[in-house]
Formats: C-alpha cells, structure tokens, sequence
C-alpha cells in the first residue's frame, strides 16, 4: 500500500528557523520571520511543523538564531508534546557556536552541521531538513516514499515555475526521469523541465536526506574555507557524481481531505506585498489555502480567549465584519471591518470602518477611525478620528509604507502622535 514502507523509518526533521527575514521587514524587525502572525492566529512556523506532524514525523529540532525569542515564547505555549516516548519532541536549538571561529549560522549546511552531534546521537534512517520560511501544505511522506523509490541518496523538492523567474531561484536541471545533474543560480538562461520548455524546477529548499551521505557531506564543506556553507550553492552541485540525487516535483503531492486534482500550496511571503496578498486571499470565497481541512489541521499555541463578540453602539449601529476572517477574543463595539484579518482581542469600536487591512493581536482601533490597506503591529493603539491609507504623504511620513502603498504600522511607533490624521 502506498506510504507504508516510509511508515516503518525512523525519521528525524530538522527545521531552518534562523533567517533574518529582512525582505519582510518592518514585521522582522523585533521577531524572526518564522515568528510572523498569519491568518490571525498562527506563526509561519506553524506550517512546517504541522506539515511534519501530520506526516507522522515526531522527532523535531528547530534551528533558531536572529530575533528568536518570540518564536521561542511561540514554541513554548504550541509545541510541546504530552507524551512519555522519547522519540516525540519539538526541540528549539539555538546556534551552537560549534565551529573554531565560534560563529552564528553561516548558512544552511553550517547550521546542520553545528548540530551534526543530534543527528550521530539519534540514529534516523532518514533526515529530512526543512526551511519555516515559507507558507505551504505538503505531505512529506509522500517526498520520503518518492526518495525510497528511486533509491535516492538527497531528494530535493522541487516546484514548477515560469521560466521567466528563473533568475529568482536556484533551479534544478534533471533529466526526464527526475535525476538531478545541475544546479543552477539565479541565471535567466537556467535548463527547462524536460518536456516542459516553459517551465524551471525552482529548488524549494527541503530536502531528504540519508544520513551517512549527511555526515559525510557536512564534514567535507566544513573544512572548505572558500565554501558559503549552503546547500544548493556549496555542497551539492560538488556531489553531483558521487550521490544519487533526485528532483521532487512538488505538484505531484497530495494532501489528506483534499480533491485529489487539487495542487498543494505554496506561497513565498517574503516581501511586505507577497504577505500581505497572501492574508488577503483567506477572505476569498474558495481561497487556495485551505484552512478547514480537518485531516491535515494547522496546529498553533492555545490561548484562553473567548469568543468573538458583535455589540450594538450607543447609537445603534451594529459591530460587524463581513468577507473577513477572525481570531477569537475580537470585539466589534459597532465598528465594520470588511475584507481584512484579525489576530486575537482586536477592539473595534463605535463608528470605525476597517477595509483590505491586517490587524495583529491585542490592538485597539479608537472610535471613528478610517483604515485601509494597513497592516497593524500588535498591542497598537489607534486614536480616534485616525485616517490611515487614504493619504500618501502622511502615511508615508509616519509610517513604513510597501511599493504597492501597503501602510505598516509598528508597535515602536504606537506613541506617535496620530490625532492630527483626522477622518
């Protein structure tokens, strides 16, 4: 039956949460990128670790590094197994200072192979290594199953891109079978698809791993001094003729509890805009992200918060969100909020109007505000009568502001005099 031999390895998931993020900045700037909210109640790290437990993968470090201490708090109150068996844990691991020049991460490999002690003491049949960078659905036992079948040595995941963006990515050169015999750079001119002249494998970063070709290959690129110490730059294209690689086409995935012709979900949310656009999209009336899959459920922390609550203003008007999508805690004191996403105990109140817009936890939006196409730092206040993204010049002179007029509004900025912005 399909699946069953991966079900019978022992495999250890190590997760890259160390990146600074800094595309995504204003958001990155006091939190790693793993750490950044989504959909309102979840971090970007919540779906590579849901992706590896839903896969029956129970044994888990996650690299940390830059700005870890929320993502640190994140894991913590979300990712802590109750169970007696030592071979369930989500462990956070901070860099090790390993190497001789008792360095932070130089790079993908460098942070692997500062732990290679964790993967000498557990033993795994597999080793699969994984980025919390970006938002994406993927059965990773399905990518294992594939790895076994071609009797692979390292199986990079792979996703079909426009060759247009080619030099967006490192791209994958394969042959017609899926065997990987180049890598490619950011270069426009990278090798197509093999039958598919308009398309690239964009390498996604994950990978699987044996792990005596593991070991053996961290411990040669770490003696290499002109080595960057990252996978797809340093380590692989170098073993193309001594390891079996194959390419994993990321399309051919399937998730539990969705139409089979369905593809799987993947967004890189990087920039300010491509996040932004990807929060907006769960408003849609068949959004491409399903969140409701009760066979492949998103897992995060569990806070005590109550219900989302719509209350009647002193003059009658009704609190209400419409096309939204909502955390618990939320109060509408007969404040509209329309096509925009909430984190947890967001008040709403009396006479304020909310359009295309991302509010973080635990913000207050004052009576009579007008606000459009923001994004909202947690624990803000906003006074009443502000008016944010309706006027270029002074959003862009109080706050950080996206080349698509995205206005931010961070938490080191909430004291700010903003009464002078009036509706």
């Amino acid at each position: 039956m399909k699946g069953e031999v991966p079900m019978l390895l022992k495999v250890l998931g190590l997760v890259l949460a160390g990146g600074k993020g800094t595309r995504l900045a204003p958001l990155t700037n006091q939190r790693a990128k793993p750490a950044v909210p989504f959909a309102g109640k979840y971090r970007i790290v919540d779906f590579v670790l849901s992706n590896l437990v839903n896969s029956d993968i129970h044994s888990i470090y996650v690299l940390v590094q830059f700005r870890s201490q929320s993502l640190l708090q994140h894991m913590r109150d979300g990712w802590q197994f109750d169970s007696l068996l030592k071979s369930q844990f989500v462990i956070p691991v901070p860099a090790q200072m390993a190497t001789a020049a008792e360095t932070w991460y130089r790079g993908t490999a460098d942070a692997i192979y500062q732990n290679i002690n964790l993967i000498e003491q557990s033993h795994p049949d597999i080793v699969v290594i994984f980025g919390a960078d970006h938002v994406y659905r993927m059965n990773i036992r399905e990518m294992i199953e594939y790895h076994i079948q071609k009797r692979s040595e390292v199986t990079v995941a792979a996703i079909p891109y426009d060759k247009k963006y080619a030099r967006e990515f490192g791209v994958l050169e394969t042959t017609e079978n899926g065997r990987i015999v180049g890598f490619h750079e950011k270069k426009a001119d990278a090798p197509t698809i093999p039958g598919y002249p308009d398309l690239i494998y964009a390498s996604m970063g994950n990978y699987v791993f044996d792990p005596d070709v593991l070991v053996h290959m961290l411990r040669e690129d770490a003696a290499r001094e002109d080595s960057s110490h990252d996978f797809g730059k340093d380590i692989l294209p170098l073993k193309l003729n001594d390891a079996r690689m194959f390419a994993y086409d990321f399309f051919d995935n399937r998730i539990p509890g969705e139409p089979h012709d369905k593809r799987p979900y993947w967004r890189d949310v990087g920039t300010i805009d491509a996040y932004y656009e990807a929060n907006m999209d769960l408003n849609s009336k068949d959004p491409a992200l399903n969140l409701y899959n009760r066979e492949w459920p998103l897992r995060t922390s569990s806070y005590a918060t109550p219900p989302a609550k719509f209350e009647y203003d002193e003059d009658g008007n009704q609190g209400a969100a419409i096309e939204s999508t909502i955390a618990n805690g939320c109060i509408f004191r007969g404040g509209v909020v329309q096509n925009s996403v909430l984190g947890r105990n967001v008040l709403v109140d009396s006479g304020t109007e909310v359009f295309d817009s991302i509010i973080f936890d635990n913000c207050v939006i004052g009576p009579n505000c007008k606000i459009r196409k923001a994004i909202i730092e947690k624990n803000v206040t906003i006074p009443a009568g502000t008016m944010i993204g309706y006027d270029e010049e002074q959003d862009a002179a109080r706050f950080s502001r996206s080349d698509s007029g995205i206005v931010t509004v961070e938490g080191s900025r909430s004291h700010i005099d903003l009464t002078n912005i009036s509706v």
